[in-house]
């Protein structure tokens, strides 16, 4: 049987707590991730939402903000994410509040995560230049 010398106390604790920050490191960089998709792809929809009569009359193209704010709800809606949604001019934006619950980090008291994500989108005519 091995025994435990005295300057090797505390090796396997420190392990444990690398190991278990890194968890939630990672846990925490993905569901962040989740957020801002589910911003950016809300915002996205949101844009979509052009006023076509004032398109068809002008030539102008603008977004009607009633129904590119009810466009990016209805998919915070699908996706059950709260968040919320302004649209200021031709740009929308929304921000998404999250909450990861943590499957392994439970055992050490960690329940879950708040996170936010936030994306814009504005609407444009056809593709003027890849993002850089």
């Amino acid at each position: 049987m091995s025994t435990i010398s005295r300057n090797e106390r505390g090796q396997v604790m420190a392990f444990v707590v690398v190991i278990v920050m890194a968890l939630l490191l990672f846990v925490g960089l993905a569901a962040k991730r989740r957020a801002i998709n589910e911003a950016e792809a809300a915002a996205r929809a949101g844009a979509q939402a052009i006023a076509t009569n004032t398109y068809r009359t002008t030539g102008h193209l603008t977004l009607d903000p009633f129904q590119a704010r009810a466009a990016a709800r209805a998919y915070l809606a699908q996706t059950a994410d709260a968040g919320t949604v302004l649209v200021v001019g031709d740009r929308v934006v929304v921000t998404v509040n999250l909450t990861q619950r943590m499957q392994l980090l439970r055992l050490v008291g960690i329940r879950s995560v708040r996170l936010q994500g936030r994306g814009a989108a504005v609407v444009v005519h056809g593709v003027e230049k890849a993002e850089s």
